[in-house]
């Protein structure tokens, strides 16, 4: 038996890493747009694995789909499990900010805003969206904030990729 990908046995892999990093980016921007949540500078750092890596899944499906290379296939999806990977870390970083371990990075503080001069501008500064604190954890769901969600989500896609990098041809 040959331990080269095949592209049968790569496709169910590819696209549940496709459908999974879209529902977990896709529950976050509707937890943002309809649940009202503000996400914080590292909430939106940690969707940029997923803004790049969906693509990078897609394009791995379509060439398991399609019939590509088995080395694109296979390459497509450990750059997506490199991704999941990064953002695993950016999580374990952020979940690590909120429950006090370390600092936060300080772009990530909320500051008391100047007084200002203008009252044309005092409607203008309370219509204002002010970002939370990246140390602050805006919802916990058995105990674990969304970035500690976000590490568990990261982990299981990066596995899912891995697995289908090693899958053997049937």
């Amino acid at each position: 038996m040959s331990i080269a990908l095949s592209n049968r046995s790569a496709l169910p892999f590819a696209l549940l890493l496709t459908v999974g990093m879209a529902a977990t980016v896709g529950g976050a921007l509707g937890f943002e747009h309809i649940g009202g949540y503000i996400p914080c500078a590292l909430c939106l750092l940690q969707r940029l694995p997923y803004y790049y890596g969906v693509p990078v899944a897609l394009l791995a499906t379509l060439s398991a789909a399609l019939g590509g290379p088995p080395w694109l296939t296979r390459t497509l999806l450990l750059v997506a499990g490199v991704m999941m990977l990064v953002g695993a870390g950016l999580g374990v970083y952020h979940a690590g900010a909120e429950w006090g371990f370390w600092e936060g990075p300080s772009t990530c503080a909320t500051t008391a805003q100047g007084v200002t001069q203008n009252a044309g501008d005092l409607l203008g500064d309370l219509d204002a969206k002010k970002p939370p604190s990246c140390t602050e954890a805006s919802f916990r769901f058995l105990g674990l904030s969304f970035a500690g969600w976000n590490v568990i989500a990261s982990l299981i896609l990066a596995a899912i990729a891995f697995k289908g990098v090693s899958a053997k041809k049937s």
